[in-house]
């Protein structure tokens, strides 16, 4: 087909008209829309917590929302009321199966062996709990049954809550189980999960499903020690390991070995205590310790360094296997957790944790811990708390869903907790409290990740003077500078069913006594939010500064103020407020506001104060459609916690500017010196119809780049496109290294047209952009080309 003539700045995709359209219904940007495929249960669209690019945990699966996938099943949702099935779902919408036969049926998008699905049961008249089974099925082939249950679901009463139905307030509804195929399901494959019988379950309600290409089971490092096979350890679960596992890693500190636990399900009934060794397995799809005591219930399986008292551990290394627990109550003074005790110089790599208590509750002081590449699931209190003088410790690329309380907290009980950090985490559905918080704490940084549906009596990002311990006399207050930069939060902040009224996506509580230090809130998106966007709480909160923020979507205000305190606000941009008067302010001058530059629709003089709260508006979708990256370069980019102190001042600006360009072929006019010539309006066009195509870039001498911004022409003639590539690097223009990996990044011009790509820093002269597709157009197209230091 000969394409249309060609006019610079009006370049669209074929179905350009369609996004036009949408766009016109509800701003489709950053945030990617989900949308649903025929013959489906037709949710509503819905920013997804998984397609926000550059944010969040980088997760090995591809999710599908059941609301979206064929089924003749029934549509529960949206809704947000706690206490309801849809509240929990992710998106607040779900499918129930409530008769033999009707299904939900997924088609595969990319090449998978394994899955794991989100799912709910009704719990039992006793509140113990039912066991069933769901059938999957592969093309219409032989189903293979896969066992679900409620047992570790449905929890009523008050805090913190029983197993008695008799109680009421029922919550905690969902669960997740796992499978794998047994061999690679090809892209276009169709699963089905469906129900063969109602005998055991008169219902089976289907959230979402994630498909995954799990990678072969890890073999025993050279000179480890095995488990099984020089410490009789029983892979098949049948008999207690706890003491076979226990001695191999005594005998791996003592003789400086790795500890390996090959594949298989071992029943751990007690903490497994390590100390200056690692403890490897697998993979989390291969090697699992579960258990617990059958007698004495707070005895259960974790991975515990000693505790601080003890003299703490250190130097500890736990990678590639899972945690699943056997943990159905919540009992705050139970050592049940997944991870416990005091770490220090310790890293927790690629481990699953389920069904525990909490994923890791660690107790100080220590420091120097890490928690990356892991996923919490399915917890009855938090998926990571730092507590009592946790310092210069990291979570990072974690995803974390269902939690009992608070998703990732640090709480700085009479010790304090210092220079900690949340970073690139993907945080959804904590079922009580917030999904990111610190209570106290000193030079706290909480920065690319992202946050979605917040369940009841909690917000998104929580910054707060609250909780026993935290108080300035003893140094555990917030101080220091607190940073929060390049967050996304997505129907974050609920209703409080103790103060009756809304929570804020992002709030601020001065309950023991006043914050006063330096928080900076930038580059974030706050979108949808189920009350406020934007709360203050309780004492008094100083030193407030909220830079390139767009809101889009508050069920109430943009600002809800019920304390005093100080603020300045730069580019703050709020759209799609429920109320009129998007502030709600009866403390008057006692909350002090300096307005910079670029601010709009969340400003109002006077302010509504009305002394009732407004039933909240739930757009879930409709409007708003989603957000975009932030108007201008981040200006607090994240720092590798591994760099050495020695590392050179970065370099500042372009380093791409006006450097020497090459590619592998261009259509027409458009070179590829228009993706450096500092012009946002001219851009470089590969040649058509003929991926891969590359981009390559001479620094002219070597430079350690962080940080790419990739831009298209600023103009709404183009259509949203999603370009994937990866990134490489060479000194020497010949042999070239994997700087990242190949991935989508999502262009709209409604947010500036711009995607970031974080790089490692490592040094190179020579950056170089493989384009394997683009959604818009049979090219690769730049207008902009940019590459940073920091």
């Amino acid at each position: 087909m000969t394409p249309p003539p060609r006019r610079q700045l009006l370049r669209r995709s074929i179905s350009a008209s369609l996004a036009l359209a949408i766009a016109a219904f509800g701003t489709a940007a950053a945030v990617v829309l989900s949308s649903a495929p025929p013959a489906a249960a037709a949710g509503v669209p819905a920013p997804s917590p998984l397609a926000v690019p550059g944010r969040g945990a980088t997760v090995p699966f591809k999710e599908q929302e059941a609301e979206y996938a064929a089924t003749n099943g029934t549509l529960i949702g949206p809704n947000r009321l706690y206490g309801t099935l849809p509240s929990e779902a992710s998106g607040r919408q779900a499918v129930t199966l409530d008769a033999v036969g009707e299904y939900v049926e997924f088609t595969l998008t990319a090449p998978a062996n394994a899955m794991s699905f989100r799912y709910s049961l009704p719990d039992n008249a006793a509140g113990s709990g039912r066991d069933a089974s769901i059938d999957v099925t592969v093309n219409g082939a032989s189903p293979k049954a896969v066992p679900v249950t409620s047992k570790y679901g449905w929890y009523y009463g008050g805090y913190p809550f029983n197993n008695n139905p008799g109680d009421t307030n029922p919550h905690h509804f969902y669960d997740e189980a796992r499978t794998m195929f047994g061999s690679t399901l090809a892209a276009g494959t169709k699963v089905r999960l469906q129900v063969s019988s109602t005998a055991a379950s008169p219902s089976f309600t289907i959230d979402l499903a994630d498909f995954e290409q799990v990678a072969a089971p890890t073999a025993k490092p050279s000179g480890a020690l095995d488990v099984v096979a020089d410490f009789g350890a029983d892979p098949t679960g049948s008999a207690d390991s706890t003491a076979k596992i226990q001695a191999a890693v005594d005998a791996g500190k003592a003789q400086g070995r790795t500890v390996y636990i090959p594949q298989g399900t071992f029943q751990v009934r007690d903490h497994i205590v390590v100390d200056q060794v690692t403890l490897r397995g697998a993979g989390p799809w291969y090697s699992v310790l579960t258990g617990r005591d059958p007698s004495n219930r707070s005895k259960a399986v974790g991975v515990y360094g000693k505790y601080a008292a003890q003299g703490g551990s250190r130097n500890v290394t736990l990678k590639d296997f899972a945690i699943i627990g056997d943990i159905r109550e919540r009992e705050d003074n139970d050592q049940v957790n997944a991870i416990g005790g005091a770490l220090s110089d310790s890293t927790v790599d690629n481990v699953w944790m389920q069904h525990t208590k909490c994923g890791a509750w660690m107790d100080g002081p220590m420091d120097n811990f890490t928690i990356k590449n892991s996923r919490i699931l399915d917890q009855t209190a938090d998926g990571v708390n730092f507590h009592y003088g946790v310092t210069n410790s990291t979570v990072t690329n974690t995803f974390v869903r269902n939690t009992g309380d608070d998703g990732l907290a640090m709480w700085a009980e009479n010790v304090p907790n210092v220079k900690n950090k949340f970073t690139f985490n993907t945080v959804i559905l904590p079922i009580l409290a917030n999904n990111i918080v610190t209570y106290g704490g000193k030079d706290i940084t909480i920065s690319d990740n992202v946050m979605s549906d917040t369940i009841t009596n909690g917000g998104g990002l929580h910054i707060a003077n609250r909780y026993p311990g935290v108080n300035s006399g003893q140094g555990t207050a917030v101080s220091g500078t607190t940073t929060a930069a390049r967050n996304t939060l997505i129907r974050t902040g609920n209703n409080d069913y103790n103060w009756q009224f809304g929570v804020g996506a992002i709030w601020f509580s001065g309950l023991n006594e006043p914050i006063n230090a330096t928080v900076n809130i930038s580059d974030t998106e706050v979108l949808d939010s189920s009350y406020a966007a934007i709360h203050l709480i309780e004492g008094a909160t100083n030193g407030l500064h909220f830079d390139n923020i767009r809101i889009d979507g508050a069920g109430t205000y943009a600002l809800q103020i019920q304390s005093p305190g100080t603020a300045t606000f730069n580019n703050v941009v709020a759209t799609h407020i429920a109320q009129s008067n998007p502030i709600h302010n009866c403390v008057g001058s006692g909350f002090q506001i300096t307005r910079g530059t670029g601010n709009s629709g969340w400003y109002a003089d006077p302010p509504a104060c009305t002394g009732n709260w407004p039933a909240p508006v739930w757009t879930n979708g409709g409007v708003p459609g989603g957000g975009s990256g932030p108007t201008d370069p981040p200006t607090d980019p994240p720092t590798d916690p591994t760099d050495p102190p020695t590392d050179p001042p970065a370099e500042t600006g372009n380093l791409a500017q006006g450097r020497t360009v090459t590619d592998s072929g261009h259509a027409d006019v458009y070179t590829a010196s228009r993706a450096v010539d500092g012009d946002a309006n001219s851009y470089w066009e590969s040649s058509n119809h003929a991926f891969p195509q590359t981009i390559t870039v001479d620094l002219g001498a070597a430079k350690a780049v962080k940080r790419l911004v990739l831009k298209l022409p600023p103009a709404a003639a183009w259509s949203t496109r999603t370009q994937t590539l990866s990134v490489s690097g060479s000194t020497d223009n010949s042999t070239f290294s994997s700087l990242k990996s190949s991935a989508g990044y999502t262009f709209d011009p409604s947010g500036g047209n711009r995607a970031t790509v974080t790089l490692p820093g490592t040094s190179a002269r020579y950056l170089r952009l493989t384009f394997t597709g683009n959604t818009g157009w049979p090219a690769a197209q730049l207008s902009e080309l940019e590459a940073y230091t920091s």
